[in-house]
């Protein structure tokens, strides 16, 4: 569904992505893993032709309006409420105003359809933006970082979500730097550090293969052990 084959990726003099090359099945939960600036973004812009690559070769197995993505920037409009943000793009996608409900209840904003985005805390316009995301049942979702800023009870509430659209066959392809929601997550994982990947594979098999599977497979204990550098 989404492949990298030996990416490059330049700015100005300074490589960020070496020889990057990965796969992702047809209804996987796929993570991309690594402490801030390792280059995740990145290949999230470039799979999503945000950016051009400066060599190899990228695909993904959609039309791109199946396609869902939720960045850092949300790109939303401050004036406008959360509901009149999301009927903008059910537009787009051509979906029904049933849809705009659904997606606030199901990142749990039924009670702000009508507050303006300028008055959304961090973690609500996150949890809108993710919604406009997957107003449209997008074929493969792509999600930078879907739970940071979120609370426990909340950020369990978007690992269910992102396990049905799954189950109903969306490709999800995530980008996160907390090793423990990945293990939670994910089918399979690529470890990035400084734009190169260091290890991948399903979190249980690196874990073993690192001696790092104690009662629970530990991914960070692995990153740490192959880069020397801890995650925030």
């Amino acid at each position: 569904m989404i492949s990298m084959t030996n990416v490059v990726k330049r700015f100005g003099e300074q490589t960020v992505l070496h020889d990057v090359s990965f796969s992702v099945e047809e209804k996987e939960i796929f993570g991309l893993l690594g402490p801030s600036g390792a280059g995740k973004t990145t290949i999230i812009n470039i799979l999503a032709k945000q950016i051009t690559a400066d060599g190899g070769e990228h695909s993904i197995g959609a039309d791109p309006l199946q396609v869902g993505l939720m960045l850092e920037e949300d790109g939303l409009y401050a004036r406008l409420s959360s509901a009149d943000n999301l009927n903008l793009f059910a537009g787009i996608y051509g979906v029904g105003k049933s849809k705009v409900n659904e997606a606030l209840a199901n990142v749990g904003l039924d009670d702000a359809a009508k507050k303006p985005v300028n008055k959304l805390s961090k973690g609500m316009r996150q949890r809108l933006a993710l919604a406009r995301a997957i107003i449209h049942s997008p074929k493969v979702l792509f999600l930078d970082e879907p739970t940071a800023n979120l609370d426990p009870v909340t950020a369990r509430g978007i690992h269910k979500l992102i396990f049905g659209l799954r189950d109903r066959g969306t490709t999800v392809f995530l980008t996160t730097h907390n090793m423990e929601e990945a293990v939670n997550l994910c089918d399979n994982v690529v470890l990035l550090h400084k734009g190169t990947i260091v290890e991948q594979g399903a979190p249980t098999e690196i874990c073993k293969r690192h001696d790092s599977f104690k009662t629970v497979p530990d991914l960070e204990a692995v990153f740490v052990k192959m880069t020397g550098v801890k995650l925030d």
